[in-house]
């Protein structure tokens, strides 16, 4: 299974990638989050964990798979049966704007049943996110 969205925000990508990169401030900017706790220190990289918790559902943690600067994270939860992947992409628009796109996938031998149960939900949390992310960016963007 694998949703995904985008949109086109007015801001520079170094803004952009600023609020993106501060997962634990991102339950301020989107009601899909109640919490984001970092599990080490420093800025966000490979490797990096967090706890996320969202509601409806149990806190769960996620470790940073891949990373490009200013460009894409991606962070991966393993739950019984499921692999769940976010991934997270940046980019700059012909128009000097940035070009937010997430997705979600989820494999395994209960993704499909996991899909059934919360596939609405997911859709609604990746809307509300990529909506946060393009208000926050442009608020950061602003001088």
């Amino acid at each position: 299974m694998m949703l995904t969205t985008s949109t086109d925000a007015h801001a520079d990508l170094a803004s952009a990638w600023a609020v993106l990169r501060d997962v634990t401030d991102w339950p301020r900017w989107t009601r899909s989050m109640t919490s984001v706790e970092r599990l080490d220190e420093g800025p966000l990289r490979l490797g990096s964990r967090a706890r996320i918790k969202q509601p409806g559902m149990p806190p769960l943690v996620w470790e940073v798979t891949t990373f490009v600067d200013e460009a894409e994270f991606s962070w991966t939860n393993h739950s019984p049966g499921v692999r769940t992947v976010g991934r997270h992409l940046i980019g700059t628009t012909a128009g000097g704007g940035t070009r937010i796109t997430l997705e979600l996938h989820q494999t395994g031998p209960l993704a499909g049943v996991l899909n059934l149960l919360s596939g609405r939900r997911n859709r609604r949390y990746l809307a509300l996110e990529v909506a946060g992310l393009k208000a926050a960016s442009e608020a950061a963007a602003r001088p």
